[in-house]
Parts: structure tokens; sequence; C-alpha cells
């Protein structure tokens, strides 16, 4: 018997006109932080297969999460801070599908003025981050 179980329900803020998607699963060894500061043209949904992923989004506090937990994420102008694997001995593994514009790169790097210009939209660090910036 086929068994369907509801992971994650959604309206993202906005679609890119003609939006490409682009399916792809990512592998992060233990302690790797993932991909730096970025940003997506649009909205990306995820699910979690194996581990743990530290994930962080502009405005919201960090958060642990787990394997068999979806994710998302609105895209545009919000920053991704961290999606790294919170473990020191395993592998995280995920799955993402992310929409975006059409000829523009799915993800764009965010720099460090940038970073320093927006630092009052970041959540509060938590006390293990202190000094960390």
């Amino acid at each position: 018997m086929t068994t369907l179980n509801h992971l994650l329900q959604v309206t993202p803020p906005f679609v890119p006109n003609g939006a490409e998607a682009m399916t792809m699963t990512i592998e992060l060894p233990p302690g790797d932080p993932g991909t730096p500061p970025h940003r997506h043209t649009g909205p990306v949904f995820g699910y979690l297969l194996e581990g743990e992923m530290v994930f962080e989004l502009e405005g919201e506090p960090e958060r642990v999460i787990r394997a068999g937990e979806a994710f998302w994420e609105p895209g545009g102008d919000v920053i991704h801070y961290q999606a790294g694997n919170n473990l020191t001995d395993g592998w995280t593994r995920f799955v993402v599908v992310m929409l975006g514009v059409p000829g523009e790169p799915m993800l764009t790097l965010v720099d460090e003025a940038e970073l320093r210009a927006r630092r009052a939209l970041r959540a509060p660090r938590p006390a293990v981050h202190a000094g960390e910036e």
C-alpha cells in the first residue's frame, strides 16, 4: 500500500516569471560549514536525507534540521547564512529543488560589505558563537 507523508506546505512570497527548476543533492562531510552566505533568485525547497544541518536565514534564528525533515527559504533578497553539517562524525545529505530566474545563477554569494550593511537584519547569534561575525 502506498503511504503519503505530508512534510511541508507553504505559499512562497513569489515565484519568478517563467521560473526554471533545478533539483540536486548536496553532500556535506563532517563539520563542513556549507556554502558561504548567499541568496537565490527564487524559493528553495529541501528535504534532509541523512545527518543534521545548521540552517539560518536572515531575520530568523539558526536552527538544526534533522534527517526526515523538510525546509524551505523564500529566495529573493533574503540572505541564506548557513546550511552546514552539524555533525563532526557523520555526513549530512539533502535534496533541494530551486526555482530561479531563467538565465541567472541559482545561487549568488553575498560579499562582506553587504553582510556588514545588513548586520542588523540577522537574528542574534547563539552564545556558542559569541565573538563570531
